[in-house]
Formats: C-alpha cells, sequence, structure tokens
C-alpha cells in the first residue's frame, strides 16, 4: 500500500481506476493500494467467526454515533485521521482487562469490608460486578462495585458475613460500553 502527501497529480483522489489500483483518502493523505478480489475458496470456520464479529463491531459502531454523546465521547479519544465511527468499532473488537492483582488486605469477613481491583479498557469500563463464594462453592452475595475517583480502582462493599474467609472464591466481571465481558477469579488463601 502506497501512501501520498501533496502530490499534485493524486491529491484528492479516490476511486478505482482501471482494474488495478484503488485510491482512498485519509486524514488529507491520498492511500493507493491493490484492488480488492474476492476470495475463491470457502471461508473457514474461523473466518467466518471474524467476518461475524467484524460485522457486529460495524453495527455496534453504527449505533454509537447516531448517539451525539457517544459519538462525541468517542471522537474525543480517536487518534489523528481516526473517526468516532473507528473509535467505536475498536472499542467494540476490545474486552476489559484487570490490570493489578486484587486487594483483600481490608477483607475479614465483615459487612462493610471492601475489596478492589484495577480495571482497564481501551474507551471505558462500564460496570464491575462481584460474587464471592463460599468454599463449598454457594453464592455468598453478590453485587456491583462502584469506580473509585482515580477512574481505575473499583471497590466493593461486602453485604454479607463470611465466616470461614479462607477458601472462598471472589469473582469479578468487569463489563466495558459494548458489552465485553472479562471474568477473574480468586480464591483467597
Amino acid at each position: 500500500m502506497a501512501k501520498s502527501k501533496n502530490n499534485v497529480v493524486t491529491h484528492g483522489l479516490s476511486g478505482l481506476i482501471g482494474d488495478l489500483l484503488v485510491f482512498r483518502q485519509r486524514a488529507n493523505k491520498t492511500i493507493v493500494a491493490d484492488r480488492p478480489r474476492p476470495f475463491s475458496k470457502p471461508p473457514t470456520v474461523v473466518q467466518l467467526d471474524i467476518q461475524n464479529r467484524f460485522k457486529k463491531a460495524a453495527q455496534y459502531a453504527k449505533n454509537a454515533i447516531l448517539d451525539p454523546l457517544m459519538k462525541a465521547a468517542y471522537q474525543a479519544v480517536a487518534r489523528l485521521g481516526q473517526s468516532a465511527f473507528n473509535r467505536a468499532f475498536k472499542d467494540y473488537q476490545l474486552a476489559p482487562e484487570f490490570y493489578e492483582d486484587v486487594n483483600f488486605s481490608t477483607y475479614t469477613g465483615a459487612i462493610g469490608d471492601e475489596i478492589s481491583v484495577s480495571v482497564i479498557d481501551d474507551f471505558r469500563v462500564n460496570e464491575v460486578k462481584v460474587q464471592i463464594m463460599n468454599p463449598d462453592d454457594s453464592l455468598l452475595e453478590e453485587g456491583d462495585a462502584v469506580q473509585s475517583l482515580n477512574g481505575l480502582d473499583w471497590i466493593y462493599t461486602c453485604t454479607a458475613v463470611n465466616a470461614d474467609v479462607s477458601g472462598s472464591k471472589i469473582i469479578f466481571t468487569a463489563i466495558d460500553l459494548p458489552g465485553n465481558r472479562t471474568v477473574l477469579e480468586k480464591v483467597i488463601l
């Protein structure tokens, strides 16, 4: 793929030239590429999965930019030459990640104890859900964590007494704006 800046001949050119080249405009640059050709082989299962995810990402991005506030938010974090649509499309593709280990230091099993976890996303983490399981895998409690002022940490305040903290399992589910989910399970030793 060739790129051209301020070329008198190709400046502003876009579209198919003959049956060989395609010209596109992106960030005030003219991009020249080979003409796309259809595949002759049937797609594999992996390719079909990627195509399906691509369609869903495009649909999410189309709907996201229909909302003026969401469009402005995506445009605000877009890089040079990137549209709000491109940024929303990318957001759909990337799930949130747990950044650091979980802080259990203040969890003793009492009501009001806090458990914190750090979560990052390429755009915005929408919510973090927490489940505390007993050592026998029965549910002790569940609820939503609250985002701290630093924007990175999510804090869950316990609402049930846990008589046997050792062996309990904490399950965190981070969900971003497009609905991507990432799950982290930790056992308290």
